[in-house]
C-alpha cells in the first residue's frame, strides 16, 4: 500500500517538495512547483497502486528484453554485476 511520499513522488514526480510525518498540511513545496490539492492527494493513492503495478511490469519486460538480446538469464547477470 502506498505511503504519502510514494502517491506525492508519482504526482510531482520532478521533485520541489518535502514533507513532515504522513499529512497533508505538512507538504511545503519549492518556488514554482504547483501544489497538489487534498483531492489530487486522495485520487492519487486510488491511482498509485495500478500505476506501480504496470510500471514494475514494464521496467521487467524492458529487463528481459536486454537480456535475451545479449542471450543472458537474469541469473548470470546478477554474477556479471555481482
Amino acid at each position: 500500500m502506498a505511503n504519502i511520499e510514494d502517491v506525492l513522488a508519482y504526482l510531482r514526480p520532478n521533485g520541489g517538495w518535502v514533507i513532515w510525518g504522513q499529512d497533508f498540511d505538512t507538504i511545503r513545496y519549492d518556488e514554482g512547483v504547483k501544489p497538489i490539492t487534498k483531492k489530487e492527494l486522495e485520487d492519487g493513492f486510488a491511482k498509485y497502486d495500478a500505476w506501480k503495478i504496470k510500471d514494475d511490469a514494464e521496467k521487467t519486460a524492458a529487463r528481459q528484453a536486454i537480456l535475451d538480446r545479449i542471450g543472458l538469464t537474469a541469473d548470470e547477470a546478477k554474477l556479471l554485476l555481482g
